[in-house]
């Protein structure tokens, strides 16, 4: 019944907000998930395409997301022109967690939290 999964979201993101975890748009999310479900590398080129953005779109996800710690930039070392999107501590640990608020499990303490503990 889609009422129920509403109910079931709209739950999952008072969690959420309420957790103190950074704020993050939809492109933003969809890009972190991108980058951390689907086999690599990722490209800018590759992601905008993914995501039918253009690729400023994603420059700008990637910044707040670089900022946050989430992922990374890395250029190739075989073609210094190409720039990979990496993983990072951070943006796996923070996709575990997140993974917790989608399986309704109330964690006590957000990852941004624990980490400057």
């Amino acid at each position: 019944m889609p009422d129920q999964s509403l109910s079931s979201w709209k739950d999952t993101l008072i969690d959420y907000v309420r957790s103190g975890e950074p704020d993050l748009t939809n492109r933003q999310m969809a890009l972190l998930m991108l980058v951390y479900l689907d086999p690599g590398p990722h490209t800018v080129r590759g992601l905008a395409r993914a995501l039918n953005v253009s690729k400023p779109v994603v420059t700008r996800a990637l910044n707040r997301l670089g900022t946050l710690g989430y992922l990374r930039r890395q250029r190739d070392d075989t073609d210094k022109r190409n720039i990979f999107v990496a993983r990072t501590a951070e943006g796996a640990e923070f996709l575990a967690e997140f993974g917790h608020f989608l399986a309704g499990d109330a964690i006590g303490q957000p990852v941004a939290r624990r980490a400057n503990a």
